[in-house]
């Protein structure tokens, strides 16, 4: 039998000497694996306002547009909502990034200093 003590002074026991332990080769624990996702409800709510922000979006580029133009084309009034939708989705999405991660490491950091 042979023993192996890693950084951390986790040990490993090998039963076979012609097999060299690795670094992986470490009792399993059960400990919450690290995780930089966030919880489901908070993915879900990031999702609907996302959906909310294009929405929003789509309604003030497809008002702006009908607000200034004469035309009886609708393109421009498509092409308004679009843009819209666009540009105001991706925008909450950036902040909706930003939040659940900001969220993510402040429960890291509460995590590690109540224990």
């Amino acid at each position: 039998m042979t023993t192996t003590t890693f950084r951390g002074g986790i040990t490993s026991l090998t039963t076979e000497p012609w097999i060299t332990p690795r670094a992986y080769d470490v009792a399993v624990t059960n400990e919450r694996p690290l995780s930089a996702l966030p919880s489901p409800l908070a993915r879900i709510i990031a999702f609907v306002s996302v959906l909310l922000g294009g929405l929003a979006g789509a309604l003030i580029g497809f008002t702006l547009v009908e607000i200034q133009y004469d035309g009886t084309s609708t393109t421009p009034l498509g092409l308004g909502l679009l843009i819209g939708a666009i540009i105001t989705a991706g925008g909450t999405a950036i902040i909706a990034v930003l939040v659940l991660r900001a969220t993510g490491e402040w429960r890291d950091l509460s995590e590690s200093r109540s224990s």
